[in-house]
């Protein structure tokens, strides 16, 4: 059964205070058996001052004295994880924690040590965005040209793993190159990766999107330098 599984559940934070609640919540009532790990990565908004007052045994809260990007949070937190699955799962609403039990299967079954849930195999999603989709499907391309797999979503914000894996592998990337260069550790190590279909419910830049084409360009650099100079 789901409920007997125990889960690690990381949630990189970075001025979420109007969606870091029922995130929380809604790991909480995931199927699992989770521990939540928030890494508040110095926000000014109050989501570090809401996640301090929260008094819950199953979620454990840490906080960045300076902002240093969604990877160092995610290093962090997978540091403290303490349970044999680890799902990265972001601090917006974009991603469901009901599609825990999809990236999970793999890994039970024991057919997995990496899951990517992928906004781009068929599962509902929220129409938006052309030119961010069309950026999302390039990176996927370039990164699948320099590490010989077929993603279809690289960038996606909900991965699953193995923590027995996930321990050995050497992270070091900081803010969002944290995507490129997990999935070229990862192919290099020669993990079993799979993906399967998630819902996804995209935010417009009005509604709190933080990620640009600035970003986009930092991708492609650090694809490629995970690929040949790392």
């Amino acid at each position: 059964m789901a409920e007997a599984v125990a889960i690690s559940v990381v949630i990189p934070a970075y001025n979420e205070v109007k969606t870091i609640g029922e995130v929380i919540r809604r790991v909480l009532d995931c199927g699992y058996d989770a521990e939540v790990v928030v890494v508040d990565d110095a926000s000014s908004d109050g989501t570090r001052e809401f996640l301090k007052q929260l008094e819950n045994p199953k979620v454990h809260c840490f906080f960045h004295a300076a902002n240093r990007g969604k990877g160092a949070a995610l290093r962090l937190g997978f540091a403290a994880a303490k349970n044999e699955f680890v799902i990265v799962q972001d601090a917006d609403l974009e991603y469901d924690p009901r599609d825990f039990r999809l990236v999970m299967e793999p890994l039970i079954d024991g057919r997995a040590d990496m899951v990517y849930g992928s906004r781009f195999l068929g599962g509902p999603h929220r129409v938006l965005l052309f030119w961010h989709y069309v950026g999302n499907r390039f990176l996927t391309l370039v990164s699948n040209l320099c590490n010989n797999v077929n993603l279809t979503d690289m960038e996606t914000g909900m991965k699953a793993f193995r923590r027995a894996k996930l321990v050995d592998l050497k992270l070091s990337a900081d803010r969002f190159t944290f995507e490129p260069e997990i999935t070229a550790k990862a192919a290099r190590a020669r993990w079993r990766i799979y993906e399967v279909p998630i819902s996804y419910s995209g935010r417009t830049y009005e509604e709190g999107k933080k990620i640009g084409w600035r970003d986009a360009v930092t991708a492609i650099l650090a694809i490629l330098y995970y690929r040949f100079m790392d």
